[in-house]
């Protein structure tokens, strides 16, 4: 039941993130560099950027320890979906993978 909630909070992790970019890009013409410059022009823009890329690094620590810990093999897929995608994708499917690993 636990690794089911992993899975329904990645499937929503991908869409929601997803959402945003779309509706964003639909509403505006500028380009992803200038929109990322937007996003870190505020004070709050760049706390909101600090925090993601420590809980990303921290994150990817986690994967990369728990899946050698585990013997998991790609684990790298784990942190390349994150930066496709991000966190709230790629962590949540790390989770769902490393509880269905464990049952084993």
């Amino acid at each position: 039941m636990k690794k089911n909630i992993y899975l329904i909070l990645s499937i929503i992790g991908f869409i929601l993130p997803y959402y945003f970019v779309i509706k964003f890009y639909m509403l505006n013409t500028i380009t992803t560099s200038a929109a990322l410059s937007q996003l870190v022009s505020t004070d709050w823009g760049a706390l909101f950027v600090a925090d993601l890329g420590i809980s990303v690094l921290a994150a990817w620590t986690f994967i990369y320890n728990e899946a050698a810990r585990l013997k998991m093999k790609n684990w790298w897929v784990y942190p390349a979906v994150t930066m496709m995608v991000g966190l709230s994708f790629g962590l949540p499917l790390f989770l769902y993978f490393r509880e269905r690993k464990l049952e084993q």
